[in-house]
């Protein structure tokens, strides 16, 4: 299916399928397309439809959305935080403050845009083209020299490279990895997107902000033209999440008794959702391989991770501008085992932090809570390992170097 180059390790012809039309899945196929491969999206839907309210894009990923040619449309329709701040459940006092806007891009060499899912979704797709929507898989199978994969509609396709940019429910994962699917992390949350103008408590509407409480937190920043909020809820509650689903009705009732005793701000916005669900935040177990022949993962198909560095998008478009980059670059097996020696460790790090940051967030008053808030005080070195990452400085080695 695919041939070398006569002096040259990349490959020229390599198909690649991609299962998955989510963020992951969309910004492969154009990093693909922008480095000569092709690449067909099969998504399972028969629309695509966001997942969740809003995406905050920090500057790891918003300098790859730029380096694909997106950022004038993203900047169209998207908010720049002011600041970043950390805030007392309940007094509402400033904790912590940390400068966003200009300073930031300067800093990280990238913007910090709120964007509404659909919003990103919808300019990924219309860039990158080739999304085949309600194409469920059901199969993959070796296929001669690569791989058969099976629709649900009993049609399939060949491909030299399947992509596994499915989700945390992903399909294609069983091929590569049987490892257990995810742990539930003991809290869950709800979402909201709330007009600013019935929000009259709030302070500072146009930061990124957390409110910090005993068994809780609640996260929220602008999105669009900064007149809407998107905020995420976090309790430690249940201790078992029983459902087979990851998600359960919620009473406007329970979702008020939660925060009750916080800061006006914080039960204004949660009053006003019309969002009556919480979800349960589950991890990813760390998987022992990423790849299996051609077979790949990408996204939280290879590490979901809870929220509360707001990098589970950021990190699926590191997946898929490094993968990218490998495939460009050498051979098939070479370039699928650099991708997993420099995503793993990576999103590992990015996974524990998210899992320590949990904690750390739902202190109660006291001592804990004060050396915790102190230590926000160096909340810049956060942002600096994470956000100033250039996830293709490592992916582009010499030729002569072996991965």
């Amino acid at each position: 299916m695919y041939r070398s180059v006569q002096g040259e390790e990349a490959l020229v012809g390599l198909s690649v399928a991609i299962v998955g039309g989510g963020i992951g899945g969309l910004t492969l196929a154009l990093a693909l397309r922008e480095r000569g491969i092709g690449a067909e999206v099969y998504e399972r839907s028969a629309e695509l439809r966001e997942i969740g309210a809003a995406v905050a894009l920090s500057a790891n990923g918003s300098r790859v959305l730029t380096r694909l040619g997106l950022r004038d449309e993203l900047a169209a329709c998207s908010a720049v935080p002011t600041e970043l701040v950390y805030r007392h459940w309940r007094g509402g006092h400033r904790v912590v403050a940390y400068p966003i806007g200009a300073a930031y891009e300067e800093r990280f060499g990238g913007p910090y845009f709120g964007v509404h899912r659909a919003d990103l979704q919808r300019i990924l797709a219309g860039a990158c083209g080739n999304v085949h929507l309600g194409r469920q898989v059901t199969g993959l199978a070796a296929d001669g020299d690569g791989y058969r994969l099976d629709f649900a509609d009993g049609t399939s396709e060949t491909a030299d490279v399947v992509v596994g940019a499915d989700g945390v429910h992903s399909t294609v994962r069983g091929w590569v990895d049987d490892s257990p699917l995810a742990r539930y992390s003991g809290s869950s949350g709800f979402r909201g997107l709330v007009p600013v103008e019935k929000l009259p408590s709030l302070p500072d509407p146009g930061a990124i902000q957390f409110w910090m409480g005993p068994g809780g937190h609640l996260l929220h920043y602008a999105i669009g033209d900064g007149s809407v909020v998107n905020f995420l809820a976090v309790l430690d509650e249940p201790d078992v999440w029983e459902s087979d689903s990851w998600t359960e009705d919620i009473s406007r009732e329970r979702i008020d008794a939660a925060f009750a005793g916080w800061h006006p701000a914080v039960r204004e916005m949660v009053g006003a959702t019309t969002l009556l669900q919480r979800w349960a935040l589950f991890g990813q177990h760390p998987l022992n391989r990423w790849h299996r022949g051609g077979v790949v993962l990408l996204g939280d198909a290879a590490h979901a991770m809870l929220p509360h560095h707001g990098q589970g998008a950021n990190q699926t478009i590191e997946d898929a501008a490094t993968l990218a980059e490998c495939l460009a670059r050498d051979a098939l097996e070479p370039a699928l085992a650099r991708y997993e020696k420099l995503r793993r460790p990576r999103t590992r790090a990015v996974q524990r932090s998210s899992w320590v940051a949990n904690a750390l967030l739902h202190l109660p008053d006291g001592p804990a809570a004060d050396a915790r808030d102190v230590a926000l005080g160096r909340i810049g070195e956060t942002l600096e390992w994470i956000h100033s990452h250039d996830c293709l400085a490592p992916a582009s080695p010499s030729r002569a170097e072996s991965p």
